[in-house]
This record gives C-alpha cells, sequence and structure tokens, in this order.
C-alpha cells in the first residue's frame, strides 16, 4: 500500500496521539492505516506501508485485538489473516470507551469500594475516606449515565450531543415547573 500524503499525515498523528492515549506509537499508527484503508490488509502490507518490522506489527495487532479493534478475515486460498478497523464509527467508540472502562474507571472503583469498606478511627482516615467517598460516588454517576448514554441509537446519540447547553435551558424549565407544582416533579419530567 502507498501512502498518499494525507494518510501519511493521518497515521503519522494517530502515532503521536497514541502515546498520550495510553498505547504506543506503533500500534497508533497501524490503526491508524487499518482505519482508512480501503481494503483489508496483512501483517506483511502493514509492516511495508510503515516500515516496520514483522515482529512489531505481529505485537501491535495483539494489543489492537486485545482492545477488540480489529477484524480479522481471511481470503480464500490465502493462509494470511487480513486485519481491519470496524467500519461503524459508533462501534468503535463504544468498544474504546468500554475497554477504557475496564482497564482504568472498574479498578479505580473497586479500589475506592474496598477503603470505604475498612473501619477508620483517625481524623486523617475520615477526612480522606470521605474525600474518596466523594470520589467513588462521582465516578460511578458518571460510569452510570455513560452507560445509559451508550446504549442509545447512534442517532439519538447525536441528537442528545447537539443539544449541548440547551440541557441547561431543559433542567431550568423542570425546577421552575417544581416551584409551580409546589415541589412535585412534574408528571414524565
Amino acid at each position: 500500500m502507498n501512502l498518499t500524503p494525507l494518510i501519511q499525515t493521518f497515521v503519522l498523528h494517530f502515532g503521536e496521539m497514541g502515546s498520550r492515549w495510553g498505547i504506543n506509537r506503533t500500534v497508533g499508527q497501524i490503526y491508524a492505516l487499518l482505519y482508512v484503508a480501503r481494503e483489508p490488509l496483512n501483517a506483511d502490507e502493514i509492516a511495508e506501508a510503515l516500515g516496520f518490522s514483522r515482529s512489531n506489527v505481529s505485537m501491535g495487532l495483539k494489543e489492537l485485538e486485545s482492545w477488540r479493534l480489529t477484524r480479522v478475515q481471511h481470503k480464500p486460498g490465502d493462509r494470511r489473516e487480513y486485519f481491519s478497523a470496524p467500519e461503524d464509527i459508533w462501534a468503535i467508540f463504544r468498544t474504546l470507551a468500554e475497554e477504557r472502562r475496564k482497564r482504568e474507571i472498574d479498578p479505580t472503583l473497586s479500589m475506592l469500594r474496598e477503603a470505604l469498606m475498612e473501619n477508620v478511627s483517625g481524623a486523617e482516615d475520615q477526612h480522606a475516606q470521605q474525600r474518596m467517598r466523594e470520589m467513588h460516588d462521582l465516578i460511578e454517576l458518571t460510569t452510570n449515565w455513560f452507560s445509559d448514554v451508550q446504549r442509545l441509537e447512534p442517532k439519538n446519540l447525536v441528537s442528545l450531543m447537539k443539544m449541548g447547553s440547551r440541557v441547561q435551558k431543559f433542567l431550568d424549565l423542570k425546577d421552575k415547573l417544581k416551584l409551580v407544582t409546589g415541589g412535585k416533579s412534574p408528571p414524565h419530567a
């Protein structure tokens, strides 16, 4: 595969960004190449296009497989595996979010839950535990909200995202209705 200047810019940028996202540069570049490739590529084609060793490409592909960001295909009469990125950008987004949650958020929530279950007596530990409870509650609230959002159909998710600050106007209206109804939430609000 010959990298056009446009594709090369994208691939190089993803390599640079990959290191900021917690993956190595090689993995970022491999993923970028697979994402923009018109056809699935085998490891040799990837290595040649990016100028990487075959072993680096194999390790990068294994990393992408562990993140569930590649699809493996076979072609009739060819024993090699061909790799591609999922076509649906929303499926990619959901997969990335789920994998990051499993790798980063879930272990933190587990540690916080264990810390909150400990019996503490000293003022320092009580203060620390209270701060940990605040962090736990925020992370759990955010995680639950994000799980709800992930179940939305892409068209509804796009609509929600486009609402932006208009959500605040809706919440303000809900509060005003609550005042008018004597503190009771209006139906279906």
